[in-house]
């Protein structure tokens, strides 16, 4: 099987290709691994640079769109233009060639990311930046299982929507807004920040979509309603319109 992996969902560019069998149960036979991962820091840009990062991917793998099984692509929560890019890219290859799309929650790419002796049997809780003030929160417990369902609280809310969650002990924090929670949780005991720049990793979206059947749906997955302005003239158009709409005579 052969898994392209591809991540623009917060503040990197990815991607990478999984080569492997994945036996009757889901789980991967012998000797599965990412082939090639190429990646970027970037805020903005992702759309002019995923594809040929994919191309160069599958070209250094001595591999070819063709001959992919399936596209894993994160779905957020995250940019919302960022996320998008992904996973257009996702959608067009894999109705070009007929492939099935897995979709990965930024939340999931970023704990399983994270080294199974980091993590040292420990709760993790991933914090992604929503780009306001308001982090986007999944806690997991030490099995990488979700505990409780994904949160957008505000700052000063989090360390007792945490205690409800997990009261005590050692916490490990993951993804690229876990530095801002450190002083939010200072009292709280055995807290840590895994290392790594926090973000998905196309790698370990390859690694998952490979042994998902069915995952989730292909689409955005957001927390809170994406935030648009409308142009100028369009506003001043709605306005106009909302201003005489009570006076119209037909």
């Amino acid at each position: 099987m052969k898994v392209l992996g591809l991540d623009t969902a917060t503040s990197g560019c990815s991607a990478a290709l999984w080569e492997g069998d994945v036996g009757l149960a889901g789980a991967p036979n012998a000797a599965p691994r990412v082939t090639v991962r190429r990646s970027a820091p970037m805020a903005r840009g992702q759309a002019e640079v995923l594809v040929p990062l994919a191309q160069e991917v599958l070209a250094e793998a001595g591999a070819a769109f063709d001959e992919l099984d399936r596209i894993a692509v994160t779905v957020g929560p995250g940019a919302f233009t960022g996320l998008r890019i992904a996973l257009a890219a996702a959608r067009g290859i894999a109705v070009a060639r007929d492939l099935p799309v897995i979709g990965i929650t930024s939340f999931d790419a970023i704990a399983h990311g994270v080294p199974e002796e980091e993590r040292a049997g420990r709760p993790l809780l991933v914090a992604v930046d929503s780009r306001r003030a308001e982090p986007f929160l999944q806690l997991y417990d030490p099995a990488l299982a979700p505990v409780g369902e994904p949160a957008m609280p505000d700052p000063a809310a989090i360390p007792g929507w945490l205690d409800a969650l997990c009261p005590s002990g050692p916490l490990l924090l993951a993804g690229d807004a876990a530095a801002a929670l450190v002083p939010l949780l200072a009292d709280r005991a055995g807290l840590e920040v895994a290392a790594g720049d926090g973000l998905p990793d196309a790698a370990v979206v390859a690694a998952l979509g490979a042994v998902r059947p069915t995952g989730l749906p292909a689409e955005p997955f957001y927390l809170r309603p994406p935030d648009v302005t409308l142009p100028k003239a369009a506003a001043a158009s709605k306005a106009a319109g909302a201003k005489a709409a009570p006076g119209h005579r037909s």
